[in-house]
């Protein structure tokens, strides 16, 4: 017997204390998978996912490939039901300079009806809605699931290839719902239907066997820094447009985002222009952007009075829909290169990379999707939006299960601030997002019926 909408309502209301709490035992396992940090903080997340499936009823293992530990956990389809793979990440990033942070990032609080820590929406929230779901269901369940929680997302996901290629046949799936992107606003959900790729790449110059005395050689002899600096003002016109040239943009999204809006969300101060030309929906969504993420130099505040020897930076850049990371990394080293002052040793390396996608958003299950949001959101329908960001998986599973449907899903809202300080999940959508899923699932099940 399906159950109607009202009693997935009440389920998903009298799990919530219970998810909130497990949610907030996550919150406080600091599992971050950038080199330097204390990786068994992530087997513990790893092993206390893998301990709420179980709970779900689902036989859940604990899985990796030469890097951090991910969860897979499956339970079989009913006769005739489709399966549906519910991924999501436990791993979260760095917290960066805790004095901006009003509380410990690990210890989650709640101000204002919005739950602060790091991981509470990116994407321990998203772990959570999918255990939300399966409770709410219980031993009713109407189609079969895989959920899949990776390690290191937020790290390069290096190893993601080999877990997905050894247990091929477990995760294979009727319907992926990634639950690791944003609601269009507070009031507002969203289909995510195109994501950039990237490109994470080091440029290093070298204009001096080492670092001279900016008195005595200083005007003639060259500061690697200061060239560096002069090869990074390359990458933009004067308006800030990106000006490496191969680089692949398009214009037409569909959805306004007005500028007062945009800045507001983004903190960006008053006076300051933004960069770019174009509706704002193109510049985050369909063209691409290159951001300086970091640079190797001295402290203001121990620094000599040298001339750099050498200086490297790291840069990364989002690549739009239809681009290729190896076209788009060749077009970024030939600018380099073309650019780089004269004489100088120049040392390109990359890091890492990921293709963009589109995602088809026709047929029944995005249907389903649409009228389980709606009902989720009291009459709200869906906004189908592009995300800046990048998700490597998606275009993985585009690739491995080309009949599946696809569906990109939000726990977070232009407030969350994920990866930033005090992030946050807003808990009134995030009862949405479980009531959603939940109606999600029941809808599978019966537009797979009827079919």
């Amino acid at each position: 017997m399906t159950l109607s909408e009202a009693s997935i309502r009440s389920a998903i209301a009298r799990e919530l204390p219970g998810v909130r709490a497990d949610l907030e035992q996550l919150i406080r396992i600091p599992g971050i998978a950038f080199d330097g940090f204390d990786h068994t903080q992530l087997d513990r997340s790893a092993a206390a996912v893998a301990e709420l499936l179980r709970g779900c009823g689902l036989d859940a293992r604990i899985v990796r490939n030469g890097g951090q530990p991910a969860v897979i956990g499956r339970r079989p389809a009913p006769p005739g039901a489709p399966t549906v793979m519910l991924y999501a990440h436990h791993d979260v990033h760095p917290v960066g300079d805790l004095a901006l942070w009003s509380s410990d990032p690990f210890e989650p609080v709640e101000r204002d009806g919005r739950l602060y820590g790091r991981g509470a929406a990116d994407d321990k929230a998203g772990v959570m809605a999918h255990v939300a779901a399966l409770r709410a269901f219980g031993d009713r369940l109407p189609v079969g699931v895989v959920v899949f929680v990776e390690g290191e997302e937020e790290y390069r996901s290096d190893s993601l290839a080999g877990i997905i290629a050894a247990h091929l046949d477990t995760l294979r799936s009727d319907v992926v719902v990634i639950a690791d992107s944003a609601n269009w606003g507070v009031g507002q959900p969203a289909l995510t239907t195109s994501l950039r790729g990237l490109v994470n790449l080091y440029v290093e110059l070298r204009m001096v066997c080492n670092a001279a005395d900016g008195g005595v050689f200083g005007g003639p002899a060259p500061d690697a820094l200061a060239a560096l600096a002069r090869l990074l003002s390359t990458l933009h016109d004067d308006e800030g447009e990106v000006a490496v040239a191969g680089l692949v943009g398009r214009t037409g999204a569909s959805v306004d985002y007005p500028e007062a809006r945009f800045r507001e969300e983004a903190g960006v101060l008053d006076g300051v222009r933004l960069i770019g030309r174009g509706a704002i929906t193109d510049r985050i969504w369909t063209k691409p952007a290159i951001s300086v993420i970091g640079i190797d130099a001295p402290s203001t505040r121990k620094a000599a009075y040298a001339l750099q020897a050498c200086a490297k930076a790291k840069i990364g850049v989002r690549i739009a829909p239809g681009d290729d990371p190896g076209a788009a990394y060749a077009a970024i080293r030939a600018h380099l290169e073309k650019f780089r002052p004269r004489g100088a040793e120049i040392e390109i390396i990359l890091e890492s990379g990921s293709s963009p996608c589109v995602i088809d958003t026709t047929g029944p299950v995005y249907e389903a999707a649409r009228a389980a949001f709606t009902a989720a959101w009291d009459g709200v329908a869906p906004v189908d939006t592009g995300v800046g960001g990048s998700i490597p998986i998606i275009a993985k599973f585009q690739e491995l299960f080309p009949q599946a449907a696809i569906l990109v899903t939000g726990v977070e809202d232009p407030g969350t601030g994920a990866h930033g300080p005090d992030e946050s999940l807003h808990l009134g959508e995030f009862e949405r997002v479980c009531v959603a899923e939940a109606l999600l699932l029941r809808n599978i099940a019966t537009t797979a019926s009827r079919r």
